[in-house]
């Protein structure tokens, strides 16, 4: 199987192979909706652990340690491979749910107020 990099990828091809991966293992008994969200969850959560107490400046230079970066490169693998699996199950489209989601995002942000802002919508 060809190595991928972002530049290479599509979704569909990411998918596919989440997809095919589980399928070998039959491992599709397992991934109901409930259970894929839970698992997306805790692999955010485990994702989370490694900035676990860091200020915004220590988590920038815990992101960049060789000695960390394949453990939190690891850990965002599994959350998007669940994401990815999650949108097979229950066949969202990902590039249309992020379309949409910026759209509304545009709308409740817009530049004018929102630049160099982090307020919720809603005190903006």
């Amino acid at each position: 199987m060809a190595l991928l990099t972002d530049s290479t990828a599509t979704i569909a091809t990411l998918k596919a192979r989440v997809l095919a991966f589980v399928h070998e293992r039959d491992w599709e008994q397992f991934h109901a909706p409930k259970n894929l969200s839970m698992a997306l969850a805790a692999e955010a959560g485990e994702l989370m652990e490694h900035f676990l107490w860091a200020t915004a400046e220590e988590s920038r230079a815990v992101a960049v340690d060789p000695a960390k970066r394949a453990k939190i490169a690891d850990e965002l693998a599994d959350v998007i491979i669940y994401a990815l699996e999650f949108a097979n199950v229950t066949g969202l489209d990902v590039a249309a749910a992020i379309e949409a989601k910026m759209a509304a995002n545009a709308k409740k942000y817009p530049v004018e107020k929102a630049k160099g802002r982090s307020e919720k919508y809603t005190e903006l």
